[in-house]
């Protein structure tokens, strides 16, 4: 038996709880694994608190990132004993995924884990992190560097905007870490940031075009915040969008882009190949230091993950929400 965070569907609604399963009844694929620690993504909370249809299947075990020990496998790159790590893959939308003790999946989704992160410092990374990984490699492969100018990150307190700073922190880029938490200055200066910005000089509509700022931009907030960074961008320069904080809408014009030839990368974490999520997590291990990771963290049990997805969802959360599935 195993003990997982159950979400179910009836005539009334949506409901979650947690509960008890035989491992018989996971899932197929080819991998087994003892689950050591999970974390909570946005979309993990949004599955959890039924604020969005992320759910495709019912009975569903959420989480979209795990970590863990392999026990029994039938794929040629893995054995039991190896350690691995997942994110995305549709995991905890319409697969069993990781706020539970047993995961069984397609090998092909796992990466080993690197040999300097802990289960637990990967999970601290998790989703949020491995995105934020894959948007500071997009803004390096487009010839980003630090002498032309300013790198802007919005939703800087949250998990990926943390990370995001951290990483272009120690690549030698110039931070500018947009939020709208005024009490969150000296941790985003801890992380690197050189600046903090007023998230609501973004977050409101404006013009097409505006004063050139920012060599590159990471967003998680998409909507008008995404508008704007787009067009305060420089010539040539270059925003990674990976998010939807602020909505999914993005009311825009073309003008930054054939008018200053900026670049607008869209950062996909769910079905990414397995080498780009490779070099994200090289990416990861060479550059975020255990001390920062352990600054932007909080651990909490399973029971306690369904209250601590609602306060995520309340923005009471900076940072990453590590759960011990195991406790």
């Amino acid at each position: 038996m195993f003990s997982a965070l159950f979400i179910e569907k009836g005539e009334a609604g949506q409901s979650v709880s947690l509960a008890h399963r035989d491992e018989a009844q996971l899932p197929e694929g080819n991998v087994t694994l003892e689950v050591e620690y999970s974390t909570l993504n946005y979309k993990d909370a949004l599955a959890i608190t039924g604020k969005s249809p992320i759910v495709r299947k019912f009975p569903m075990i959420p989480g979209i990132d795990l970590a863990g020990v392999v026990t029994e496998s039938s794929h040629a790159d893995w054995s039991p004993g190896d350690r691995a790590v997942l994110n995305g893959w549709g995991v905890g939308e319409s697969h069993w995924g990781g706020l539970g003790q047993r995961a069984r999946l397609d090998g092909d989704w796992l990466v080993p884990l690197p040999e300097v992160f802990t289960s637990r410092q990967a999970m601290a990374i998790g989703t949020a992190g491995y995105t934020a990984a894959l948007c500071v490699n997009a803004l390096l492969a487009h010839g980003l560097t630090p002498d032309q100018g300013e790198v802007l990150v919005t939703g800087a307190t949250g998990g990926v905007g943390s990370v995001a700073v951290a990483l272009l922190a120690a690549s030698g880029f110039t931070v500018a870490a947009a939020t709208g938490k005024t009490t969150e200055v000296d941790y985003l200066q801890g992380l690197g940031a050189a600046t903090v910005v007023d998230r609501a000089e973004l977050a409101e509509k404006g013009k097409a075009l505006q004063k050139e700022r920012w060599a590159g931009v990471v967003d998680a907030a998409g909507s008008h915040t995404l508008a704007n960074a787009c067009a305060q961008t420089r010539y040539g320069g270059a925003v990674a969008a990976c998010g939807l904080a602020q909505g999914m809408d993005f009311g825009g014009t073309v003008a930054p882009f054939i008018l200053r030839g900026v670049t607008l990368f869209g950062i996909d974490s769910v079905m990414a190949p397995k080498a780009r999520r490779a070099e994200a997590w090289a990416r990861l291990a060479a550059d975020l230091e255990p001390e920062v990771l352990e600054s932007i963290t909080q651990e909490v049990a399973l029971p306690e993950a369904i209250d601590a997805a609602h306060r995520l969802m309340d923005g009471a959360v900076r940072g990453r929400i590590v759960v011990d599935v195991n406790r």
